[in-house]
């Protein structure tokens, strides 16, 4: 999957490039890479207001290259997939001035990948899937009630993995369709085993 950088000066540029007629929204994404209709690209997305880099999952709706003459920008015009709506709502309301978000230490990556979870005080897994990751965290996607501060065990089997992998994780805020997870090391080598899992998540 290509990863488009998308960097704009003023937040002014940002909501010119934004497009909310689309049904999940949408952005023009400067490029001169050339782009086919349909193809998907994680959109990485900055301007000065907004506290972290955010990256966002969509599909090619059409790429143009550049005309000089007519001061035509080469670039694609990307639409979100709907599981986007709650991180693009936030982006969209810091660009208008009505939200304000906290920096992450990690900028993390759209996925849907399938996986497990059990709270420790119970026994039996459920079967979930998770829609983000960094080496911090994960967005864990539930209907069931967790608490703040709970600690959850969570299992997934990377790409092309033969054995599940367990991710030790805490509770750390409520999403529309879910919860937050913070990964909790217990040894030096966590966080390089994160790293590798997330690359190799993103790369499938």
């Amino acid at each position: 999957m290509k990863v488009l950088k998308t960097r704009f000066r003023t937040t002014d540029e940002f909501l010119e490039a934004y497009k909310s007629d689309l049904p999940a929204g949408g952005l023009f994404c400067p490029t001169t890479t050339s782009l086919d209709e349909r193809d998907q690209v994680l959109v990485e997305l900055n301007f000065p207001d907004l506290p972290n880099k955010m990256m966002l999952r969509g599909n090619v709706l059409w790429w143009r290259p550049a005309l000089p003459r007519l001061r035509v920008r080469a670039g694609a015009l990307v639409a979100f997939d709907e599981q986007e709506a709650d991180k693009l709502a936030f982006i969209v309301g810091v660009a208008q001035g009505t939200r304000t978000g906290v920096k992450r230490r990690h900028s993390r990556v759209p996925i849907e990948h399938p996986a497990r979870y059990r709270c420790t005080q119970e026994s039996e897994f459920r079967t979930t899937a998770l829609r983000e990751i960094s080496i911090g965290g994960a967005q864990l996607v539930t209907e069931e009630r967790l608490d703040i501060d709970d600690d959850v065990t969570v299992e997934l089997t990377p790409p092309g993995g033969t054995h599940p992998i367990t991710l030790t994780t805490k509770v750390t805020y409520r999403t529309p369709t879910g919860y937050g997870l913070r990964f909790v090391y217990r040894d030096g080598g966590g966080s390089r085993r994160l790293r590798e899992l997330v690359r190799r998540l993103v790369e499938a």
